[in-house]
């Protein structure tokens, strides 16, 4: 909202400059945060009149989504900032399911300005500046090091929990000679548990991590740099985080202090503590502690002592309270599902989703009203192959959305748009807000170079996010393999090679740079690498495939079709193998489309119908339904078309890539040419697009296929000729699809038809060239002899 100045106000024994953000009783100062102040503001300006929830969230938030629950905290603030008892309510009152009334009258007098300053008698003093003078200058300005799960880009993506500090300025009064730089780090040790009660192991330290990634202002070091540092110090990846090997990790990851934490049990009550000491002195830096009557009141307890620490560690007081979920309604008030949560997210980290997902299973039978844990459940489904599976329970965390913290609601409201609805835009605006917000965290832009910008075709945008996480979070190995696949998509395979070498000097690994090294090895006709990269892959469940069927789209593109079949067959065993079943609907698919477009009409149907039979997911049934239409199957692949379009209403792929495409090849199979280039017309802007949801990329440029065929349809051979052009400039990113070799074949036909002879028989050659140990008897190679040879 925006703010008045130089305008005074007075209700009771209140005075409120409202350009200097003050509100002073009695002539003393009031601390009051930022956004309590304005709520009170807005009510200020209608006294004794109701102003509605929605009018005050949206004068509050103009801007952005908050939940209501937001708007009753600052209220919460504000009533005890004017001395309200919850008995009584002299000031707000509450108008039950619809609003707020200041029942006071108000006055706008002139001259409290000066009578304001004048008892201040220095600078106005915010909350912040209060709180400030309270701490030691010996405090320093900290980032914490927090868990990071791990998620696949591309359709599943890493959620790195990195948050960093913003600015010395927003945290810390300036002179404060001892505040650290934004680029400081602190490691996040486990807790010393001394109940004897294992359900508190692993478990505080989660809940303390959820708690401190509320703030915009600190940051912790990742578990996998942990893990890493670990290793490196000859530490099982597993092992526990002691205060000592905490402090250890400390200095070698170049950290500012240490957090330790202990739980003790003195009879039936619980003492929780934290505290921060400097890495290198040991020194104590800040500390601090609570009681607990029960076990049912640890994580209440935490989630007080995470609070005071912030504040302790420099945080101002305004946004601690501004970011400051209770753990039970940031996670869960139950800590055995808290601990299997805990579990899950360690073994995700550690082992893999597979394995870690019986654990979020666990925790949503224990609180069926976990969001974070469905959240993970979704993601964790996602990435081991069933994102339709896993959409289900993302719309689930979505829906409870409002059970957990800031960070995390603009987490679950990004995979939603992306998983669940498609909607690619909104799943931008969540990221953007996200960034926002969270300034220094680099989740959001791991999302955006992953699973955003990709889907549009915006690699130049991709490649400048994936700097960006980097940037944060320098030790990410799956955000160098995505930036790898976006210097390969725009054809700079030097600068992809490049940040493949500075992922080996920090000893990072990761499977999509093996995926991405397959890419360049096939763009540079390096054989022995592409079978290094697949020789590496071999008996690695949920990569494996992978590879397999990227090895079968490599031969096919040369026309070695029978081997293509026996790695696809392979590929699809692989994932069956790892329970994948809709990764193994998709080979099924992709092989039915590559027999279509090679002119085996009937293998390319009794694949489509395989797909089908194993999953009805997004891909699944676009790939059976064009590899259909290709096949000559109208009736069934106008089936599929129309139920894409009712199933998916808001998709961003579907209704700019998918549903063009297919109802354009549809056309031209009724003749009508002219209607398929105009059902491609919305396809342009995302034409480039890599638009599946798995590291196994087949659909890209397909819109620009399918309008080449048109045009040459229309005898429009210029057109015709710039599409196909159009695939063959863009080899890093179609890689080795079948229309990038077809596309050769597309250029000879639309030269023909010009009567230019001689750029028609090069291309010709080109092909032949490309296919000359094919199998002789596919149908499109024995039609491209016949044509050439009329050429002659």
């Amino acid at each position: 909202m925006s703010k008045e100045t130089n305008r005074f106000y007075e209700f009771g024994p209140f005075r409120v400059d409202a350009g200097r953000q003050l509100l002073l009783r009695d002539g003393q100062p009031v601390p009051l945060t930022s956004k309590a102040f304005e709520t009170l503001l807005v009510l200020i300006q209608h006294s004794e009149q109701m102003v509605s929830k929605d009018e005050l969230m949206k004068q509050l938030w103009p801007d952005t989504f908050v939940e209501e629950s937001n708007l009753t905290q600052h209220i919460s603030v504000l009533r005890k900032a004017l001395g309200e008892s919850p008995q009584d309510h002299r000031y707000i009152v509450t108008m039950p399911g619809r609003g707020y009334r200041l029942a006071e009258k108000v006055r706008e007098v002139s001259g409290v300005g000066e009578l304001i300053v004048q008892s201040l008698s220095v600078e106005r003093m915010t909350v912040e500046e209060t709180e400030s003078r309270r701490r030691s200058a010996a405090v320093a300005r900290f980032s914490i090091v927090r868990q990071r799960p791990w998620y696949w880009i591309l359709g599943t993506v890493a959620i790195v929990g990195v948050l960093t500090i913003v600015a010395a300025g927003r945290i810390f009064r300036r002179g404060n000679a001892h505040a650290l730089t934004e680029r400081d780090t602190i490691v996040l040790a486990d807790f010393a548990n001394s109940t004897g009660d294992a359900v508190f192991d692993g478990t505080l330290r989660q809940g303390l991590s959820i708690q401190l990634e509320q703030s915009p202002f600190l940051s912790i070091i990742s578990d996998q740099q942990i893990q890493q540092t670990l290793g490196l110090m000859g530490q099982p990846a597993e092992a526990k985080l002691t205060p000592a090997i905490a402090r250890e990790l400390c200095q070698r990851t170049g950290s500012a202090a240490a957090l330790d934490g202990s739980i003790a049990q003195i009879g039936t009550q619980y003492l929780l503590t934290l505290k921060a000491v400097n890495c290198v002195s040991g020194e104590s830096l800040a500390s601090t502690e609570a009681q607990a009557s029960d076990k049912n009141h640890v994580l209440d307890a935490l989630g007080k002592t995470t609070s005071e620490i912030r504040n302790k560690l420099g945080e101002s007081l305004s946004t601690v309270q501004k970011f400051d979920t209770p753990l039970e309604l940031a996670t869960t008030p139950s800590l055995e599902a808290l601990k299997a949560f805990s579990s899950g997210a360690r073994v995700a980290a550690t082992t893999g989703w597979a394995a870690a997902i019986p654990f979020f299973k666990r925790a949503i039978e224990l609180d069926q009203n976990f969001a974070l844990a469905y959240a993970y459940w979704g993601l964790g489904t996602t990435t081991i192959g069933e994102p339709s599976i896993g959409a289900g329970y993302t719309r689930k965390a979505y829906e409870l959305r409002g059970r957990t913290s800031e960070p995390k609601k603009y987490f679950i409201s990004t995979i939603f748009h992306k998983e669940v609805t498609g909607n690619i835009e909104k799943a931008q605006q969540s990221c953007e807000l996200w960034i926002q917000t969270y300034p220094r965290a680099p989740e959001p832009h791991d999302l955006l170079s992953g699973v955003i910008y990709p889907v549009v075709g915006e690699y130049e945008k991709a490649v400048e996010e994936s700097r960006e996480a980097i940037r944060l979070n320098p030790d990410d190995a799956l955000s160098y393999g995505v930036l790898m696949f976006h210097y390969t998509a725009l054809n700079r395979l030097a600068e992809a090679q490049s940040t493949y070498a500075q992922a080996l000097k920090r000893r990072l690994d990761h499977p999509f740079f093996h995926i991405a090294l397959n890419g360049i090895a096939f763009l540079q006709n390096d054989a022995a690498g592409i079978a290094q990269q697949l020789a590496w892959s071999a008996g690695k469940p949920g990569i494996e495939d992978n590879l397999l069927a990227l090895a079968a789209d490599t031969v096919a593109y040369t026309g070695r079709l029978r081997e293509a079949r026996e790695f696809s067959r392979r590929a699809t065993d692989s994932a069956e193998r790892a329970e994948q079943r809709e990764t193994a609907a998709s080979y099924s698919a992709v092989s039915g489309l590559r027999e279509a477009l090679f002119g085996n009409a009937g293998e390319a149907r009794r694949n489509a119908t395989l797909a089908m039979e194993r999953s009805t997911g997004r891909d699944v049934q676009y790939g059976s339904a064009l590899a259909l239409a290709y096949a000559g199957d109208d009736k069934r692949a106008r089936a599929l078309t129309d139920d894409l379009g009712k199933r998916f209403p808001e998709d961003t792929v579907v209704l700019f890539n998918y549903l063009p495409t297919l109802r354009a090849k549809l056309a031209l199979s009724r003749g009508n040419a002219s209607e398929s280039i105009e059902n491609l017309r919305n396809a342009t802007p995302y034409e480039l697009g890599q638009t599946t949801t798995s590291t196994y990329d087949w659909t890209a440029l397909y819109p620009v296929y399918v309008r080449g065929e048109a045009y040459l349809a229309a005898h429009r051979s210029n057109e015709a000729a710039a599409e196909f052009q159009k695939i063959l400039d863009h080899r890093g990113l179609v890689l080795n699809e079948p229309i990038g070799a077809l596309s050769h074949l597309g250029l000879a036909r639309a030269y023909a038809m010009q009567g230019d002879s001689a750029k028609a028989k090069a291309a010709y050659q080109d092909f032949l060239t490309l296919w000359k140990d094919a199998d002789p008897d596919i149908p499109i190679l024995q039609q491209a002899k016949a044509e050439y040879d009329k050429l002659k």
